[in-house]
């Protein structure tokens, strides 16, 4: 990490880190809350510059121009709004002023001008996280380094619309349905969506497969202390969590069918209704949600509840899969390759044949999928030309009886899930895009086999 007491200049370290995604100088009087918040901010690839004086603060703007401020505003020499009146031009996109203080949003009101947001400690590090990401939509991309919104690669006619629609819908609080295939970022575009908003709350994703349906209402409205056996404390739900700021909820058809009639009704008053509580409070919270199946199909199946769906779709957005986005491949690719090699200190690059390969491939599990056979190819290669096997399933066991007469689909389908997991190494995720199935249905299949663990 680069530290105020370093031997090195500010210039120096602001290089440390080439290719970077932010410049971020941090000034705060507590080393613990800095150090660590300039640690994890580093490890998603900003450079990072710590200060811990009013003075000292001054010094670096004076040899470096951040991209982003993150800034206490009580220091032990002096105030820190005293550091924005260093800038005569060249001001950071973002800066974020730290406190203690609950109320000086209120009590300075805009004296510390445009692009400025407050948080209050303790904070979450994502939160952090999510809004120097609106830096990175300010600033010119490199379709093979960043990415537009800091998130998302991909310069084909068909995801370039989707970056217009995301544009479009940030600016509103209506809630967006986005459909796609499994693997193809449904999440990004959400997360996208929440930092282009410029909310001051968090961006909350929920996999709603992955709940229990036992504790669904506590895990989604939270819970009073006692309402149920084993509940010790007051817990608070994903809503109540992404108050002021934007709830994520995948695989909406997932969620039972009754619960959806609570989501309904939360959506239409605004309000929620913890466990055990009495009286509903309102939330502000933007609703984003997610599936992988055709919506008309799982209305008509029972697996959505056409009521929700209406008031779900108030801006739709249907994600392209990977087949259908010309040129991606190769972009995504280099670009997956790339962070491997940053984070493991090499410098590996695909070969032409190599990319040749990946172009021709229909990807059934899209983005995910491509994502993890870089990886593979980058593992498997022994020097600095990465290739791809001619056949992506020449791995494949090769004792798989597949379809004949006396077979059983269930035979024929644990084969195949059981196949695709071992040249998956396991991974769970990127098994159920392949197989285009979701994640719980995948958890349930091998719970059926025995072999969940």
């Amino acid at each position: 990490m680069i530290r105020e007491d370093s031997d090195i200049g500010f210039e120096q370290r602001a290089r440390a880190r080439t290719g970077a995604m932010t410049n971020i100088l941090i000034v705060d009087d507590e080393p613990d809350f800095s150090s660590g918040i300039a640690e994890f901010l580093e490890l998603k690839g900003h450079s990072v510059v710590s200060t811990n004086t009013l003075s000292s603060g001054r010094d670096a703007l004076r040899r470096i121009k951040p991209d982003a401020l993150v800034l206490d505003l009580m220091l032990p020499d002096g105030s820190g709004l005293e550091l924005l009146d260093t800038f005569t031009e060249h001001r950071p996109d973002k800066v974020v002023i730290i406190t203690g203080h609950a109320g000086v949003k209120n009590l300075i009101g805009g004296m510390a001008g445009d692009g400025v947001s407050y948080m209050t400690k303790p904070i979450e590090p994502r939160e952090l996280l999510t809004l120097l990401g609106q830096v990175n939509e300010a600033r010119p991309k490199d379709a093979e380094g960043e990415g537009h919104f800091g998130l998302m690669i991909g310069e084909s006619p068909a995801i370039r619309a989707i970056y217009d629609t995301i544009r479009q819908v940030a600016r509103t609080d209506s809630t967006v349905f986005v459909q796609g295939e499994s693997g193809t970022g449904k999440e990004l575009i959400a997360e996208a969506i929440h930092t282009l908003s410029g909310v001051s709350g968090p961006f909350v994703p929920v996999n709603c497969g992955s709940l229990s349906k036992d504790l669904l209402s506590s895990q989604l409205f939270g819970h009073e202390k006692g309402s149920f056996t084993g509940a010790t404390r007051r817990h608070v739900g994903f809503f109540e969590r992404a108050d002021h700021g934007t709830l994520f909820l995948d695989e909406i058809t997932e969620m039972p069918a009754e619960m959806q009639t609570h989501l309904l009704r939360s959506l239409e008053t605004g309000k929620i209704l913890r466990v055990g509580a009495e009286k509903e409070f309102p939330v502000n919270a933007r609703l984003i949600a997610a599936t992988n199946r055709d919506p008309a199909k799982a209305v008509n199946s029972g697996k959505l509840r056409e009521d929700l769906y209406f008031r779900l779709r108030v801006f739709p957005i249907t994600l392209p899969p990977l087949r259908e986005r010309t040129g991606d491949v190769s972009l995504l690719a280099r670009h997956f390759l790339t962070a491997l090699n940053k984070k493991h200190g090499s410098n590996k690059q695909l070969t032409e044949a190599g990319l040749q390969r990946l172009e021709h491939h229909s990807w059934p599990g899209n983005v995910r999928e491509l994502k993890h056979t870089v990886h593979r190819a980058y593992i498997m290669s022994d020097d600095d030309a990465v290739n791809v096997p001619l056949r992506f399933d020449e791995d494949l066991p090769g004792d798989i009886e597949g379809l004949r007469v006396g077979r059983s689909i269930a035979d024929v389908e644990k084969d195949l899930i059981v196949a695709t997991l071992d040249h998956l190494d396991g991974d769970k995720k990127a098994a159920a895009a392949s197989l285009g199935i979701s994640l719980k249905t995948l958890y349930n299949r091998l719970k059926e086999y025995g072999e969940s663990d």
